[in-house]
């Protein structure tokens, strides 16, 4: 894997140097070093319990590494304490008997000091609706919602504020075939103009649209453009 200095054409935005996670007593994550790029699309995969979730939680600072550094970067290539991600988790931490309806969920994606000011929330917040069939439901209670509309409404909480960094852990978890491809349209709609970090153990669609494909087995090895996935395995 190749790394890029501040002064090559592309700079990164995230840089991950010798980052290594160990969790009781288990090494989880081992040496890992990975520049993320703007206009990335960069899809992972590998076996349960291989580290893919705890590298996205390192990469988003929300776990702090055992051992290595992960740095976000501005434009000039130099460091900033943050950056305007959206975050799709793998599991949902929202308790369904909380008093929350779904336009609630979404909203709260612009809570962050990256929507700018000028920006017409209730515009944003119609758009994301519509986009991710959720309308009818905007006034719904998060209990009475199905575990594919749930996941709906949390991704878009995640895209709403039009981030630069889109954070997807198993974003197809829950949704049915007809909304999967209409997640994939919403990817390709995205990618141009968003950095897209994505794990998944299902790639047969994802992988045309990476730009880059990863395997997570406690270390992270890059499988070039032309991996062909298999289940969880890279056949080169």
């Amino acid at each position: 894997m190749h790394s890029h200095t501040p002064n090559s054409p592309s700079r990164p935005i995230i840089s991950l140097r010798d980052v290594s996670m160990i969790h009781e007593h288990r090494e989880v994550l081992r040496d890992v070093n990975l520049d993320i790029l703007p206009h990335d699309f960069i899809a992972i995969t590998g076996p349960n319990g291989g580290g893919k979730s705890t590298l996205l939680r390192i990469i988003l600072k929300l776990l702090t590494p055992s051992r290595g550094s992960v740095t976000y970067l501005d434009d000039k290539g130099s460091p900033t304490p943050r950056l305007h991600i959206g975050y799709l988790p793998q599991k949902n931490m929202i308790d369904s008997r909380f008093p929350i309806t779904v336009s609630e969920v979404v909203a709260s994606g612009l809570l962050n000091t990256f929507t700018p000011r000028d920006a017409n929330h209730d515009v944003l917040l119609e758009e994301t609706l519509r986009e991710l069939e959720l309308t009818s439901h905007a006034s719904a209670a998060i209990g009475t919602l199905s575990g594919g509309q749930l996941q709906r409404a949390l991704l878009g909480r995640a895209i709403i504020s039009q981030p630069r960094v889109l954070v997807l852990d198993e974003p197809l978890s829950y949704l049915d075939k007809r909304f999967e491809e209409r997640t994939y349209e919403i990817l390709r709609r995205l990618a141009p103009s968003t950095t897209i970090i994505l794990v998944s153990h299902e790639m047969t669609a994802i992988a045309p649209m990476a730009t880059r494909h990863f395997i997570v087995d406690r270390t992270l090895r890059e499988c070039g453009a032309s991996c062909h996935y298999a289940s969880t395995s890279c056949d080169i």
